[in-house]
């Protein structure tokens, strides 16, 4: 056991969470509706990362949402701040090994889909790894070759599909693409990006999508739209716009993923 892990298992006491979420830009919101928290920042779990990026909080919160115990990892820490697709590692395998068996994803992304503007939410039912990295590059065993056929659980999709419309959300599901960051794409690269299928682009999820997989957790993942892609709109992308925008998506998202934990639809 990790120092990391016994450091988690501690603050946990007789909680038993099997689902983490983990909370993109602008999302951590739905951090502060968990009952009965007890919040521990990243510095204080040793080998845990440290972000530097506006909007990521880099904790662990431990509590009840629905009645059911869950972890929350609110802020991640990406690719582009280290030059490290495996950054999140110790993250998802210290989740893993307390106990975690689904781990759902959450990023803030720019559309480029005239249909699905700022505020929507984006089920993602696939991805393309565009960034020409892996978080599994340099791992010795053959465990590293991870089949990613149904990386994204269908049966989570189909509930979150399922729930959004019982509680009165459209969501649309699509092909998220993963970009390196950190600066943001070109109009070029989006009109790339929409020709080989992808229906929003972001500098997250993918590296974590492949790290859970490997580690035998199920996933799902959204995305909440902030903006439009570079060139679909003339305006400059910023940071700024997308700390600003994910709350009103963000919003929708909670409650869609409330709900599903109060049905049970992650127990399945």
């Amino acid at each position: 056991m990790t120092p990391a892990v016994s450091r988690l298992a501690e603050e946990l006491g007789s909680r038993k969470p099997r689902l983490a979420l983990v909370l993109g830009s602008g999302l951590g919101g739905l951090a502060t509706a968990v009952e009965d928290r007890v919040t521990i920042p990243f510095a204080e779990l040793p080998g845990f990362p440290q972000s530097a990026v506006s909007g990521h909080a880099g904790a662990i919160v431990a509590g009840r949402l629905g009645a059911r115990d869950v972890l929350v990892v609110s802020g991640r820490i990406h690719y582009y701040e280290k030059g490290d697709a495996a950054v999140m590692r110790p993250v998802i395998e210290t989740l893993r090994d307390v106990g975690v068996t689904t781990l759902f994803l959450t990023n803030s992304a720019g559309s480029v889909r005239e249909d699905m503007p700022p505020g929507s939410v984006m089920p993602i039912s696939d991805h393309i790894a565009f960034s020409g990295t892996n978080p599994l590059i340099g791992e010795a065993s053959d465990e590293r070759f991870v089949g990613m056929t149904d990386a994204y659980d269908p049966a989570l999709r189909k509930r979150f599909t399922e729930t959004a419309a019982e509680i009165g959300e459209t969501v649309s599901e699509g092909v998220y693409m993963w970009f390196s960051g950190p600066s943001f794409e070109t109009p070029a690269e989006i009109r790339m990006a929409r020709t080989l299928g992808a229906d929003a682009v972001g500098m997250s999820t993918v590296p974590e999508t492949i790290l859970a997989r490997f580690f035998g957790l199920k996933v799902g993942a959204a995305s909440v739209i902030t903006n439009f892609g570079a060139g679909m709109t003339g305006d400059q992308l910023s940071h700024d716009e997308t700390k600003r925008m994910a709350p009103l998506g963000g919003e929708r998202l909670g409650r869609i993923l409330t709900a599903m934990i109060e049905k049970g639809a992650f127990d399945e």
